[in-house]
């Protein structure tokens, strides 16, 4: 050890003394900060957009571009924003009730679906509605809430037509045509709101009249009318398979008819043609056809019976009839 001891006190050596540079660390931090800033700010230059969405570009609070899928690049430092939307992508409004986890699967909202027909019944109708972003300026910027627009608008429009309508209808037979004329309203009401979005479609999820009793009535009808429909079917089917067996039995009796007719025909035209040689024969030789003629008509008068023909002048006597004496010879 090189201690030195003087005056009963114990002296120790100093350590060297180190030089810092601190303009070379200043330096450093500086470029590091730098770094840092432009790595932010390269990063704040560009956005990404998903291929369902599209994106307005607004510089100085203007809209100034629709940018699709990709990425792309903007002003930085707040002069140009970005606001996607979601363009190609079907989204629901539910009236009438609310899906969720429950084990019914819903939740029913009288407020929205007790409505009163046109004959004085009142019923609960849910729709379920699709629409979408047709616009997304218009979507963004000319209207605060374009949905809670689009969800009074149809309500106001269900309650319109379910009005005008008959309690059958809405339950049974008339659910198209009740939603074909929602679409038609809506749609035709938006075009002149003009809020970028578009009705796809609508639908009665269910319709069901307020009471139990009531419901197990109209079960009951419906019921009847599928009946009604089925014994229609059923002699459609038996008249189809009736029906060709008729034509056939009837094309057969033409057909026979057509026959009996051409055969009637034939004979007829063979008879005027025998009549026709007749007469001309009856004309060369008028007395010879006449005698003829009446042995002929004798012979059909009485069948069965001999004819003996005298051709003599009187002069002899005659003795008739000659089937003895002839039949004595014979013996």
């Amino acid at each position: 050890m090189n201690n030195n001891y003087q005056s009963g006190q114990t002296f120790y050596q100093k350590p060297p003394q180190q030089n810092f540079n601190w303009k070379k660390i200043r330096t450093i931090v500086i470029i590091a900060v730098v770094a840092i800033a432009a790595l932010v700010l390269v990063s704040t230059c560009w956005y990404t957009v998903d291929e369902k969405q599209e994106a307005v570009v607004t510089t100085f609070g203007k809209v100034t571009d629709v940018t699709g899928a990709g990425i792309h690049f903007k002003l930085p430092f707040g002069i140009q924003n970005v606001k996607k939307v979601d363009v190609n992508v079907y989204q629901k409004i539910e009236l009438g009730y609310r899906s969720d986890g429950s084990s019914d699967g819903y939740e029913t909202i009288e407020k929205e679906s007790k409505m009163i027909t046109g004959d004085y019944n009142i019923v609960n109708v849910d729709f379920f509605v699709e629409y979408k972003v047709s616009d997304p300026v218009k979507y963004l910027y000319n209207s605060r809430y374009p949905e809670t627009i689009l969800k009074n608008l149809i309500q106001s429009q269900i309650r319109a037509v379910v009005g005008s309508a008959t309690v059958d209808a809405v339950l049974t037979d008339g659910k198209t045509d009740i939603q074909i004329r929602v679409k038609e309203l809506v749609t035709e009401i938006l075009e002149d709101y003009d809020i970028g979005l578009t009705l796809t479609d609508i639908k009665i999820q269910d319709s069901e009249p307020p009471t139990e009793s009531v419901i197990e009535a109209f079960k009951a009808v419906e019921t009847a009318k599928q009946g009604a429909e089925t014994a229609i079917n059923q002699a459609k089917a038996y008249s189809n398979s009736e029906l060709p067996k008729a034509q056939a039995q009837a094309d057969q009796l033409i057909q026979n008819a057509e026959y009996l007719k051409q055969n009637r025909i034939n004979d007829a035209v063979k008879q005027v043609a025998r009549f026709e040689a007749m007469y001309d024969e009856y004309s060369k030789n008028p007395e010879i056809t006449r005698i003829r003629m009446y042995y002929e008509m004798i012979e059909e008068a009485l069948p069965g019976v001999k004819l003996y023909i005298d051709v003599s002048d009187g002069s002899t006597e005659k003795l008739l009839p000659l089937d003895d004496f002839t039949a004595n010879a014979a013996n």
